[in-house]
């Protein structure tokens, strides 16, 4: 995993376990990599895979067995799809709408290089 240096390295690992739940890597009430496996994985602390895994957990994407592991909660993905859906919406897109404007693109342009992808 290529770590970008604008956003914390515990979100971007956050994100990571996300992205293995939204590509069925990982299913709902399935056992995830520990703390310590994960950390070796992606070569980080294995303190700040922790703080990954608190957050996601916080947020109702993982829980937690004691003496046995993290496990993806039930309704993990629809979660997961909301908050990236808030996150574009109320982050990105105002972003990308800043620069439209500054660059001078049209709607009509991004639609146009949307439709030809």
């Amino acid at each position: 995993m290529e770590y970008k240096t604008d956003k914390a390295i515990y979100l971007q690992i956050a994100d990571y376990i996300c992205n293995q739940i939204i590509q069925n890597k990982w299913q709902e009430d399935e056992r995830i990599p520990s703390v310590r496996e994960l950390a070796i994985l992606l070569s980080v602390n294995p303190n700040t895979v922790w703080r990954s895994f608190e957050t996601v957990e916080h947020q109702g994407i993982i829980y937690n067995k004691r003496g046995i592991g993290y496990f993806v909660s039930d309704n993990s993905k629809q979660k997961i799809l909301e908050i990236y859906k808030k996150e574009f919406f109320e982050d990105i897109l105002p972003e990308v709408f800043n620069k439209m404007e500054l660059y001078g693109i049209s709607i009509a342009e991004v639609i146009e290089a949307f439709e030809s992808r």
